[in-house]
């Protein structure tokens, strides 16, 4: 198991330039599931993450998995991730972020493209529906060859159900080390 996998909290989804993506054709399956307070992944510009972004990153970090398990204080775990992040990053992984057309972050994704490894892929409670973790999953396979791995808790039916949808497979299970949780291993091998 990588270093990266060991201390992944599982999942509730670039290079060193900035880049606008267009988006795959297949991110907006579901218009009748956005209203207008919901972003558009057409909307979407994607871009490496920056010095300026961490403490964003972190606040989207305990928003969004609040709302996913309320039960757990997330606030607490604050500089868990920060460190966690700042610590993956310097061994070679790739944090790609979501921002609307406001400038607004939406969502991120952190990986490791050598390791095949997706650590982190958080969306805005405000985004989810609207095609951004498509986005920014399709970003973290295109820039990883050989496809992607990774640990989701078993009672996150969300993420869960997005990453089977998106071709994903249960391949193990295992134990959150941090929330004691039950985890799935999922893989998806690279599209051809």
């Amino acid at each position: 198991m990588s270093q990266m996998a060991k201390k992944s909290l599982a999942s509730p989804l670039m290079g060193r330039r900035a880049a606008t993506l267009a988006p795959p054709p297949s991110c907006c399956e579901n218009p009748e599931a956005m209203n207008n307070e919901t972003p558009s992944a057409m909307d979407l510009r994607l871009r490496t993450r920056t010095g300026a972004d961490l403490e964003s990153l972190a606040d989207l970090w305990v928003a969004s998995w609040q709302e996913t398990m309320p039960a757990i204080d997330f606030g607490q775990r604050r500089p868990w991730f920060l460190d966690h992040v700042r610590g993956l990053e310097a061994a070679g992984a790739r944090t790609v972020c979501a921002f609307d057309g406001g400038d607004q972050l939406l969502g991120f994704v952190t990986f490791d493209p050598a390791a095949a490894y997706l650590d982190q892929l958080v969306v805005a409670p405000r985004a989810k529906g609207s095609g951004a973790a498509r986005r920014l999953l399709g970003e973290a396979l295109r820039l990883s060859p050989s496809g992607l791995t990774l640990d989701v808790n078993q009672d996150n039916a969300r993420a869960l159900h997005f990453y089977e949808r998106e071709g994903f497979e249960k391949i193990a299970e295992g134990i959150n080390p941090l929330s004691g949780l039950k985890t799935w291993r999922l893989r998806l091998s690279k599209r051809v």
